[in-house]
């Protein structure tokens, strides 16, 4: 049981950083109807910028305290982000707004590599470490409940709650601000949306950043954990199943989908994985992915699309 229950909590919180990274690709989709594929770019982005403003910063002011340094780097990324989602809808959306989806699919892409080379021009391409204090070291827990404890990752732990913590804020902010419903009218209805004065350009570029600062936080945690490096656009390809399975435009299915998926993986790589041979955890979120499009294309809560001729 104790062994269970370990397997599930690390697949709870890992599922909390597959949701991050999956709630950039909801919110922008909500808003503009465009499916970025720019997002794992974004996160590396974000994560470069925290990284090498965390080394620069002590250098150029000769400040001693760590945590002080990392918080200004971090509010210097997050301008660079902010930054970076006003130029993309400037020079990139605005210029194709009511276009094809695949014309914007294969804008996003072209974002992707952008923002990739400039991430290498602008601040290098080596492996570069984030040292945000997470503790690193496995604790055990429950030791009087269960036989030998619970071995709980502080680190996965510390990332899950910061996770948990900025996808509550988000909720607060579409439901109770006058910025956040509006971003929902226009997810509802573009048209309707602007013909009662909501400026769609102006919500795009809220949006972008909202999205930007989401990839910031994913950046910073990835990058933590595994070092901030060129791979970490890959982790936006482990959010794809996430979308799918939550359904593109439900922030809420972007978190019950990362669960289901972080706990499906650990789960099935621990007790199906034995009779598979090994390596269920790579593909196990794709292959649920699969038979959801197959049997429920719009996710567990996504609005189902009804065609009347």
């Amino acid at each position: 049981m104790a062994f269970f229950l370990e397997t599930l909590l690390g697949g709870l919180m890992a599922g909390m950083l597959y949701s991050l990274v999956a709630l950039g690709f909801v919110l922008i989709y909500k808003a503009s109807g465009v499916f970025n594929f720019a997002q794992g770019a974004m996160v590396l982005f974000g994560a470069l910028a925290m990284a090498r403003f965390a080394e620069w910063i002590p250098a150029w002011t000769g400040l001693d305290n760590k945590v002080l340094a990392n918080l200004i780097a971090f509010v210097l990324a997050g301008g660079v982000m902010f930054v970076v989602a006003w130029l993309i809808e400037a020079l990139v959306l605005r210029h194709l707004v009511n276009q094809e989806g695949a014309t914007l699919l294969m804008a996003t892409l072209g974002i992707t590599y952008f923002l990739e080379g400039a991430g290498q021009t602008l601040f290098g391409s080596n492996v570069y470490k984030i040292d945000i204090g997470m503790p690193k070291d496995p604790v055990m827990a429950f030791q009087n409940t269960f036989e030998g404890g619970i071995l709980i990752n502080q680190e996965d732990l510390i990332a899950a709650g910061i996770a948990a913590a900025l996808v509550a804020l988000l909720t607060l902010f579409f439901q109770k601000t006058s910025t956040g419903r509006a971003l929902r009218a226009v997810a509802d209805d573009h048209q309707a949306a602007q013909s009662i004065g909501i400026p769609l350009n102006r919500i795009w570029v809220i949006v972008w950043c909202v999205a930007g600062v989401v990839a910031l936080v994913a950046g910073m945690i990835w990058g933590s954990k595994l070092g901030v490096q060129f791979s970490l656009t890959t982790v936006a390809l482990r959010a794809l199943p996430v979308v799918i399975l939550g359904g593109l435009t439900s922030v809420p299915g972007a978190i019950i989908g990362g669960l289901i998926i972080g706990v499906g993986e650990k789960l099935s790589e621990i007790y199906l994985g034995p009779l598979v041979g090994g390596g269920i955890e790579i593909w196990f979120a794709y292959v649920l992915a699969l038979a959801f499009l197959l049997f429920r294309p719009q996710g567990l809560f996504g609005e189902k699309i009804i065609d009347r001729v």
